[in-house]
């Protein structure tokens, strides 16, 4: 009897904020869905009209959707492939004995502390410009001609960007996994004398596949909706060639005043990214399970 009214109240005190949460969230999500059905442009918002599925038809047929939807599928699969992968080979280093380990640890993680646009500028303006920027300047230094990243690679320098971002955020989670190893293990696996790459495939590599399928799930998340990076660096272009399903409904309601189309564009990102957290989740919950 205590344990059902101590539930009771538990329920009672988080209610207001659940309640809270669920207005957070349901009323900005319905004001849009609202605006996708009407003919709603901010340089007339006195004529608003109801439009039906207009907005969507056109935000479907518009040449740039198909292609910011390849865009928003190579910055998440080439972010999670470098983050992933390099995630783990960091991982390993730093698992390792080595002098000073609390600094390289401190500078390791500390690209994931600054903020995008920072980052993007970062990059833009020291790394990655033509001119003076540090590639341009090993680029001279070994006689070769300094490449213009942003105009021929745009979509390559976007993901080099976000890539360095998450990258220690992987590194964390992945060394701590990977620290939680039992070292009995190991012991045994160099007593039957397995090599470094066995103990990697068959040890290591089995023990962070949880750890690896937690990093994707919640980067995925995020990387659905890049779009500082993209703002900063190559504003989408040249023409679509960098831009995201985030950057294009961006475009559509601040530079096309469209709210009502970028409303529809909303609801489709919406939809997409809840059918692929719905398959992640469901991957991440057959992998716990094992």
């Amino acid at each position: 009897m205590a344990t059902q009214s101590t539930r009771t109240l538990a329920r009672l005190m988080m209610a207001p904020s659940v309640l809270l949460l669920l207005i957070w969230m349901i009323v900005p999500l319905a004001m849009t869905l609202w605006f996708s059905f009407l003919n709603y442009n901010l340089l007339n918002p006195g004529n608003v009209s109801f439009a039906g599925l207009f907005n969507y038809q056109f935000f479907y047929t518009d040449p740039a959707f198909f292609q910011s939807i390849w865009n928003t599928l190579v910055i998440v699969c080439g972010v999670l492939l470098i983050t992933v992968v390099g995630g783990v080979a960091i991982a390993l280093l730093l698992d390792q004995p080595v002098f000073g380990q609390g600094i390289v640890h401190i500078l390791v993680i500390s690209p994931f502390f600054v903020m995008p646009p920072v980052a993007a500028l970062i990059w833009k303006n020291m790394i990655m410009h033509p001119g003076y920027g540090v590639l341009a300047d090993m680029a001279k230094f070994f006689g070769l001609r300094p490449i213009d990243w942003f105009a021929q690679y745009p979509l390559l320098s976007i993901v080099i960007i976000v890539a360095w971002q998450w990258l220690p955020f992987a590194t964390l989670i992945l060394l701590t996994a990977l620290q939680s190893l039992d070292g009995e293990q190991k012991e045994a696996a160099e007593m039957d004398g397995a090599n470094f790459f066995n103990r990697f495939i068959y040890l290591v590599l089995p023990h962070l596949a949880r750890a690896i399928t937690v990093v994707i799930l919640i980067q995925t998340i995020f990387l659905l909706g890049v779009y500082a990076e993209i703002l900063v660096t190559t504003n989408g272009g040249p023409g679509y060639a960098s831009t995201n399903l985030a950057f294009l409904i961006y475009r559509t309601a601040l530079l096309g005043y469209d709210v009502g189309g970028a409303s529809a564009g909303g609801i489709i990102a919406v939809v997409l990214a809840n059918i692929v957290a719905f398959f992640l989740m469901r991957a991440v919950g057959k992998n716990l399970d094992r």
